[in-house]
This record gives structure tokens, C-alpha cells and sequence, in this order.
């Protein structure tokens, strides 16, 4: 589900289409794809199919094969943007369609301007079928289309069209006048092109109505002379002559400048009937200028005024028909957001601004705003960084529970991307953690957890900043708790286990009792959960020797008690790892522990279990048969004063290290702990074990011991009670 609800069938389906084109399809000589069979599609659902194939990033040579000779696939709107296709597949593949629209924005693949234009042009019916065209960040390329032996054909062969995108191209002046020479041209974007002149423009005044010009750097015109051309398209409605280098003042960015200023304050004659003028990033401009020109244009309902130092005019206020882009309240700045995706500049200086405008109220609408910034620049370290700061004020404390979980999810998903990819910023590092830093997050959100967790391993290992330490070691012993055996096991991994034992040992040396070491100890701990590897890293790393001498040093922190006999009770379960624990110091202090009516029960019952895993196997047994005497009789007696625990102390991924210890030729205290940690986790969370209770046998083990005539009496009557649980739960 995304943000706003479910998916429509027919994206879901579309997205098992593009999973399943291996199976769907057979291969061309050239390797190309053909599908093996497909019913006639409706024609809106063949360009979804294509822009699906576009979005998920399996576009390229290889399948868009699909759309050649098909006639079931025939395309009218085609996306093509950012996907690394060849001169020779779109020839072969799209350029048959009659396509009405075709955005071959910043494709890869050696694709050219050139390419394009001749490859469209050599269909007879796209010559007037196309209408829009998007070449954004492509090269021009003729020169070389013309050594290949090529025929150069300009865009006046395409004169159907209406809208041309050529922003971040190598447009130069001779191919403007081309461009403008096209009979129907309504709508031209020439954005960060090389052009100089302006002058073509002439051609097309009495059809263009909309001319998107921001960041000419190269444009060689005076005010005067460049101010007469705009007051001669007498279409135009929709002017964006804003420049994205903010901080830049060269001679031609001046020039620029000043040609807005005559443009505000000059006649209201001039361009009467603009409907949206985008000015944003523009000096020298002046709150008069501003009133005098939109007071003279009635019609005016956007005005881009970002990074003028203008947008504040109070008249701006009065006008409600108005949108503005600017950083004089939260309206303008979420205006910029929306309207600037595609510029870097101006969305840094919004993000900037919007951070200082963010209220403790639940705002989603923001969110969104805030991560589409993020995922249309996935490589500004600028953005990304104010960004993750914006992300965390907006999902701080409750403020993260009003928000939808699809949304959330979308926004994890994209912090955990700018970890991967600024893993050496400290501070970008430090801000995801700190919004992952959240339990309803780790709780409730779903997201890929593994990926999260070795991003933070990684963080880990390669900051040593100690605040950043504390979130790291916080989010780890949450996530590792959730994964899979599987992922758990790809985790443990000595590296991880040493640094963060090295963790602990830092704390334990100074005597620190915090937030950091618990964390660590956790992490440990849910890492060697049924994980016999880990727990064998955990020794070879020296951890044993490390938990002992903390075991001691920390005998009155219940807390870090729990933790570290919670990992040797992971060690006990490994019947291989038994020997290493069987030292005698070390079990005769944990015994102590399972003695001592003042320690906790929580401390005793970790203490308990790690005694009833050694003591449950005589054959293996290594120490004196006195202290396996003591052990075993201490057991029973500890056990029947322990108290019920209301909180949840423990949970368990199965049952499995509990059946060898339920084994009716056990000794009655090996039996009662057993049956005792069944009780207590049921007792909590009947819904949750008591299916696990059936799946692994453990009922049945049950009921063995309760109808055993040897089998003590207080271990039947807590084992009746656990089936009579069990069995209440089945017949709800």
C-alpha cells in the first residue's frame, strides 16, 4: 500500500507483467525479447506497460524488443526517460508507433537529439502525429549522425508538434531558428541550453504560449534587445525566466537581472495577457516593480518570487487567485517544493527555509513534499542533508503516529538510501538514525529491515562519534530481533560481534552504565538468539572471558545482569558450547545469582536457565557430581519462589531449545524451569505461542509429563495449566 491506500489491480498487474518477462518471452537472433503471446491490450495500458518497464528499471535494449512488431503493443504516449536505450532499439521499437507523445529525457545508451528527431521522422505518420516531445539532457548530435552517412532532418520535419522540451541540451542558436520554424509550436523549454539568442523567437510569437528559459548562461543579448523580443510574442501566457544560481552575480546573470526589472516596472503593454511569470532566483527586482506589474495584469495566478528578497510584499497577501513561490510563509515555500522538483538549487533553498516553518502539528502534506525532494536529487548531498532534518522534525515524538504507515514506509525507505549513499557524512548518518530511532518505526512500518540493519552496522564500524554510537547499537538490537533466521545468521559475522563487544568493553573499563551498553548487550544478545554461529563467534572474539568479568563488575545492575546471562542462556541451549561455560567460578557465581532471594527474578530466571541446559545433560557433564547435585536441587527449590512477572521479560523464536529439557527422564528441577518459561511467555502471550506450543510437539510433552507417575507435582500442576491456556485459546 502507498500513502493515500491500496494500489489499482491494474498497476499490480502491470508490475507482475515486468517480473514475469523472462517467462512471457521468447528471444530475436539479436537477443532482443518477443513476447511468446498477448491478447490486444488497450492502447492507455501499452503505455503504462511501457513507462511500469521504464520505473522499475528494466528498460534497455533487451525488453523494450516487446514493442517491436507487436500488434497488440501499440504505444502513443511513451517513456523512455533515464533508461539506457540505443539508437538502433528506438529506431526499431518505438519508432514505428504513431505516437502522439515521446519523453526520451536523459536516456543513456549513446542516444542522441539527432537520433531521435531522424528516427521519428522517418515515420510518416509520427511526422504529424507528434505532438509532444521531451529531449531533456541529451546531446544534439548531428555531426556525427551526418559522418555515419546519415541525412540531417530538423524539427520542422515534425510538424505536428506542440510542446518541445530542450532544457540541459547543447541547443544552439541555428537549431532554435529550426525549432521555431514549427507551424503549431505552443509550449518551449530551452532551460540551461547553450543558446545566445533569442531572436528566433519572432518566428513562432503568434503560437507560443508558454517559454521556459531559466538558467541561460550563455545568452548574449542586451535588456533592451531582449526585453523587445518578449514584447513581441503575443501568445505568451506562461514566462519562466528564473535563474537557479542564487549566489552567482556575473556580468550576464546581471543582465538577466535587469531585463526582469525593466520587464516589472516598463509598460503594462508589454506581455498584458501572462497568466504565470516565474522570476525566482532574480536580484534586482523591487516590491514596486512587483505591485505595478501584477496589479496591471488581472489574470496573473502564479508569480515565482524564490530567493528575490521580494516575496514578503504584504499586497501579496490580498491576492487569494495568487500562487507564489518564495520564503515568506509556509504556502509559498510548499508552492516552491511543488513546482521546482527538477531543480536542485531552488529545492535546497525551500528545504532550508521550510525546516525553520515546521509546527509539532502532524503534517503528511509536508512529508511528501519533503521526500519527493529527496527522491527526485537521490545524489545531492545538500538535499539530503537538510532533508533528513526536515524528516526528523516532522516525525518526532506522536508526530509519527498521525502519519500514514505507506507514507512512513516510503520515507524509511528513502533514508535508508541516503545512508547508503553518504555512509561517510556524519550528520546524514546521525539524522536517518535518529528518525529510525523510533519505536513506532521499528514496530509498526514496514520496510526491509536487513538492509536497515547492515546500514547501521556499517555506520557503526566506520563512525566512532558517540552520540552516533548510541543510535547505532539502539536501532540494531531492535531490527535484529525481527529478521529471520536466515538474515539474522548473515549478520553475525565476527566483525560486527567484535565491534560491538569492543563496545561493551569501552563502557566496562570506565565503570559507565548506559544507554549505549544496554543497547550493545541486547544486540548481542537477540544475535545469538538459536544462532549456534553466532554463538560460536561470540567465543572465538573472546566474549565468554569479556561477560564474566562484566557478570562480576556488574553484580548489583539487575538490567545488565538480565542481559548477559540472556546471552550465556543462548550459549547453554548449544549442546556443542556447553563445555566452554562449564568452568566452575563461572557456575558457582551463577548459581549464587539463582540462590539469592534479593537478586531479581528476572536475573534468576536467565540464571536458572543457563543451570537447567548444562545440568540436563549428566553425559556431558565435566565438573564435580556435587555441585550437579546442588544445581539440580537449587533449581526446584529457587523456582517455586519465584513470583509471576507481569512485564514481558522474554520472547522466544521457538520452543525447540525447551523439548530436551521437558523429557520425562529429566530431574524434577531441569523439568520445572522448563515448564515455569512456558508458563511465563503463554501467560503474557497465549495467542502468539500457543500455535507454536501444537506446531512443535511441546503439547504433547506436556501431557507425557502430566500423566508420568514420577513426574512431580508441581511441575504437573503448572503443565495442566499451560494446556488448559492452550486449549481455552483453540475454542475461541
Amino acid at each position: 500500500m502507498d500513502a493515500e491506500g491500496p494500489q489499482a489491480l491494474s498497476d499490480l498487474c502491470l508490475a507482475q507483467v515486468c517480473c514475469s518477462l523472462d517467462a512471457l518471452c521468447s528471444r530475436r537472433a539479436d537477443g532482443s525479447m518477443c513476447l511468446s503471446w498477448a491478447p490486444l491490450f488497450p492502447q492507455e495500458m501499452v503505455d503504462q506497460l511501457l513507462r511500469k518497464m521504464a520505473t522499475k528499471g528494466i528498460l534497455n535494449d533487451t525488453t523494450v524488443g516487446i514493442f517491436r512488431n507487436c500488434k497488440e503493443l501499440r504505444l502513443r504516449r511513451a517513456s523512455i526517460s533515464c533508461c539506457p536505450v540505443s539508437a538502433e532499439a528506438f529506431l526499431l521499437a518505438l519508432c514505428p508507433h504513431r505516437l502522439q507523445e515521446l519523453d526520451a529525457s536523459w536516456v543513456s545508451g549513446g542516444l542522441t537529439v539527432a537520433n531521435i528527431v531522424s528516427g521519428l521522422a522517418s515515420n510518416p505518420e509520427c511526422r504529424s502525429s507528434l505532438q509532444r516531445l521531451s529531449l531533456s539532457g541529451l546531446r544534439l548530435g548531428w555531426e556525427s549522425l551526418e559522418e555515419d552517412g546519415g541525412t540531417r532532418v530538423g524539427f520542422s520535419s515534425l510538424q505536428g508538434l506542440r510542446t518541445l522540451n530542450l532544457a540541459n541540451t547543447d541547443l544552439t542558436d541555428a537549431v532554435l531558428e529550426d525549432v521555431c520554424s514549427l507551424p503549431q509550436l505552443e509550449t518551449l523549454d530551452i532551460s540551461c541550453s547553450a543558446v545566445s539568442e533569442l531572436t528566433a523567437l519572432l518566428d513562432c510569437k503568434n503560437t507560443l504560449r508558454s517559454l521556459i528559459a531559466h538558467q541561460l548562461q550563455q545568452l548574449d543579448m542586451s535588456p533592451a534587445r531582449l526585453l523587445f523580443v518578449l514584447s513581441q510574442l503575443h501568445a505568451l501566457r506562461h514566462l519562466d525566466f528564473s535563474d537557479d544560481h542564487i549566489a552567482v552575480e556575473d556580468s550576464d546573470e546581471r543582465d538577466g537581472d535587469e531585463t526582469v526589472r525593466q520587464l516589472l516596472e516598463g509598460s503594462p503593454q508589454v506581455l498584458p495577457s501572462l497568466v504565470s511569470l516565474d522570476i525566482s532566483g532574480r536580484k534586482r527586482i523591487t516590491e514596486a516593480g512587483v505591485r505595478a506589474f501584477v496589479e496591471a495584469r488581472s489574470g496573473l495566478v502564479f508569480l515565482g518570487l524564490l530567493a528575490t528578497g521580494v516575496s514578503s510584499c504584504e499586497f501579496l497577501s490580498s491576492r487569494k487567485n495568487l500562487k507564489v513561490t518564495g520564503e515568506a510563509n509556509e504556502n509559498q515555500v510548499c508552492e516552491a517544493l511543488r513546482r521546482y522538483r527538477d531543480r536542485e538549487c531552488f529545492i535546497l533553498e525551500a528545504l532550508v527555509h521550510l525546516y525553520n516553518l515546521i509546527t509539532d502539528k502532524p503534517r503528511p502534506d509536508i512529508l511528501k513534499l519533503v521526500l519527493s525532494g529527496m527522491q527526485n536529487h537521490p545524489t545531492s548531498l545538500h538535499i539530503h542533508l537538510v532533508a533528513t532534518t526536515c524528516v526528523l522534525s516532522l516525525t518526532s515524538r506522536d508526530l509519527v503516529e498521525a502519519m500514514p504507515v505507506g507514507l512512513l514506509s516510503s520515507t524509511v525507505t528513502q533514508l535508508l538510501y541516503a545512508m547508503k549513499t553518504f555512509p561517510s557524512h556524519q550528520q546524514v548518518q546521525r539524522n536517518c538514525l535518529l528518525a529510525l530511532c523510533s519505536d513506532y518505526i521499528l514496530q509498526e512500518v514496514p520496510f526491509d529491515k536487513y538492509l536497515a540493519a547492515m546500514l547501521v552496522i556499517n555506520c557503526l564500524s566506520s563512525h566512532e562519534d558517540p552520540t552516533l554510537q548510541r543510535m547505532a547499537v539502539a536501532v540494531i538490537s531492535i531490527l535484529v530481533a525481527k529478521l529471520s533466521t536466515e538474515e539474522t545468521a548473515l549478520l553475525s559475522k565476527d566483525v560486527f560481534i567484535m565491534k560491538l563487544l569492543a563496545i561493551v568493553q569501552q563502557k566496562a573499563m570506565v565503570g559507565v552504565v548506559d544507554a549505549t551498553l544496554k543497547f550493545a548487550l541486547s544486540a548481542l544478545w537477540n544475535l545469538t538468539d538459536e544462532m549456534p554461529a553466532a554463538a560460536r563467534n561470540f567465543i572465538e572474539c573472546q566474549g565468554l572471558e569479556l561477560y564474566e568479568e562484566v557478570l562480576e563488575s556488574y553484580y548489583t545492575e539487575p538490567s545488565i545482569q538480565q542481559k548477559l546471562l540472556g546471552l550465556l542462556n543462548n550459549i547453554a541451549e548449544v549442546e556443542v558450547l556447553q563445555a566452554d561455560l562449564q568452568e566452575e567460578d563461572l557456575l558457582e557465581h551463577i548459581l549464587s545469582l539463582l540462590q539469592d532471594s534479593e537478586v531479581e527474578v528476572g536475573v534468576r530466571y536467565f540464571a536458572g536457565g543457563i543451570l537447567a541446559q548444562l545440568a540436563s545433560r549428566p553425559e556431558a557433564w565435566t565438573l564435580g557430581d556435587e555441585l550437579h547435585s546442588t544445581i539440580l536441587k537449587q533449581l526446584h527449590a529457587s523456582i517455586m519462589t519465584w513470583t509471576p512477572v507481569e512485564r514481558e521479560m522474554v520472547s522466544y523464536r521457538s520452543f525447540h531449545p525447551f523439548c530436551p529439557l521437558l523429557q520425562t527422564c529429566q530431574p524434577s528441577g531441569v523439568q520445572l524451569w522448563a515448564v515455569w518459561a512456558i508458563h511465563l511467555v503463554c501467560s503474557q502471550n497465549t495467542s502468539h505461542y500457543s500455535s507454536m506450543l501444537e506446531e512443535e510437539g511441546v503439547t504433547e510433552l506436556l501431557k507425557a509429563l502430566v500423566a508420568h507417575p514420577d513426574t512431580h507435582s508441581d511441575i504437573k500442576g503448572l503443565s495442566h495449566r499451560i494446556l488448559q491456556m492452550v486449549e481455552q485459546h483453540q475454542s475461541r
